[in-house]
């Protein structure tokens, strides 16, 4: 469509309505780049110009709110600033969530309830907001709220804040302290999550509660990361919970690919002949690490595999080698133990031999021949059987008396413990 312009007044007319059109455009940018730049300054006058020049602007009178938060005491004041934030945008949990925090200052619980309310519907998923509305369900005593906004918190910080994570279920539990419901409507159907709760249920010793949140963990059928597995059997050996230590390892055996590590009927020994990597946890081998002593495993030196275990010790005083495994045994049965090893250039007064003990009693149920210098493969071994309450041995290498410099190096390989079959 076209307009014809052919007389001086229409064409003034146009140019004039062209001009104010311009004019209130550029007026209006201006009055929104002169409230960004005054709102982005920490002065409250700035701040109160970046307001008037723009009345509908949510945000700057959010910003507004803040700043009188941080250097007032006047919450009726800040109340005031963030209720105009949520009634130009409703659609900001933080905007409602820090008119709660002024309500709260104000002691108006209901308007503090109702700030919450919509601030978990503006965003369900926030953890500021659901932390904060989950300790007001908790002074209010409204448990099943508050319990599922614990779960919201724990649901979003696992990952990328533990501290909070770990907070989160500290309350939980002192809240209901108990792991049925902990575990129905707190925790998330995340591995983390119980991971979290059996850290926290350890630092209590709430030992039963423990069993059941491993529990709902491996129902999850998904993979454990093998580190957790060791540090739980240390808490439950330490609990003297031999049983449940040793269900925790079978499982473990598919839920962390660790099938090869399995105690069996032939050999209750872990990795007795070495064929696999030491994992220093759980029912395999265990050690430390020490200047006087020296482990690897040796391909060079084998007897019933492709490797054996070199022990070199380095002219020092010592008492056991650092090497160890626990076993898991049945009370007054006979076991059958045997080893096979090698020595080279040992050197020192007393020996070396393999000492089987009761965990908590320590009683002493076998205790080998010394080992010494031999270039050939030789068989050790012995037979025990065990206490009427003993469920968890140990089987370590001792030196003989202890205390004594020793040098040299010791293989090991071919390390058997079964039960001796009653005819």
């Amino acid at each position: 469509m076209q307009i014809p312009l052919r007389s001086p007044a229409t064409k003034l007319a146009l140019l004039l309505a062209t001009l104010l059109v311009a004019g209130a455009f550029v007026t209006l940018c201006a009055r929104q780049f002169l409230a960004s730049h005054y709102s982005n300054k920490p002065d409250l006058a700035s701040l109160e110009r970046a307001v008037r020049l723009e009345p509908g602007n949510a945000e700057y009178r959010y910003r507004l709110g803040r700043y009188l938060a941080l250097t007032q005491s006047q919450p009726e004041l800040i109340a005031s600033a963030y209720r105009a934030a949520v009634h130009l945008n409703p659609h900001r949990a933080r905007y409602w969530f820090e008119l709660a925090s002024a309500y709260e200052q104000l002691g108006d619980t209901n308007a503090q309830a109702d700030a919450l309310e919509k601030a978990i519907v503006a965003d369900p998923r926030t953890p500021d907001v659901a932390w904060q509305a989950a300790n007001f369900y908790l002074v209010q005593g409204q448990t099943e709220k508050a319990l599922k906004e614990f779960r919201t918190v724990l649901e979003t910080v696992l990952e990328t804040d533990p501290t909070l994570a770990n907070a989160a279920l500290q309350l939980a539990w002192r809240m209901n302290p108990d792991i049925d419901t902990i575990l129905r409507e707190v925790i998330p159907q995340d591995p983390q999550a119980y991971y979290a709760l059996l850290d926290a249920l350890m630092v209590k010793k709430e030992t039963a509660a423990t069993e059941k949140t491993w529990g709902q963990l491996v129902q999850l059928r998904k993979p454990i990361e093998s580190h957790r597995v060791f540090e739980y059997m240390r808490y439950l050996i330490a609990q003297h919970e031999v049983d449940q230590a040793h269900l925790v390892w079978r499982q473990a055996g598919i839920l962390s690919g660790l099938s090869g590590y399995q105690p069996t009927r032939e050999n209750l020994i872990v990795n007795g002949d070495f064929s696999l990597p030491v994992l220093n946890g759980g029912f395999d081998w265990t050690y430390y690490r020490t200047p006087d002593v020296s482990l690897a495993l040796d391909p060079t030196q084998a007897h019933s595999g492709h490797r054996s275990l070199a022990i070199t010790f380095n002219t020092s005083p010592i008492g056991d080698a650092p090497i160890r495994q626990l076993i898991p045994v049945q009370p007054g049965v006979t076991y059958d133990f045997s080893a096979n090893f090698k020595g080279e250039d040992l050197e020192g007064a007393g020996g070396l031999r393999f000492v089987i003990q009761d965990v908590y009693s320590e009683t002493i149920y076998l205790a080998t021949e010394d080992m010494g210098n031999a270039d050939f493969w030789k068989p050790i071994g012995g037979t025990f059987t065990s206490g009427p309450d003993t469920r968890l041995v140990v089987l370590r290498i001792q030196r003989d008396p202890p205390g004594n410099v020793l040098k040299g190096r010791l293989w090991i390989d071919g390390v058997r413990l079964v039960e001796r079959q009653q005819p």
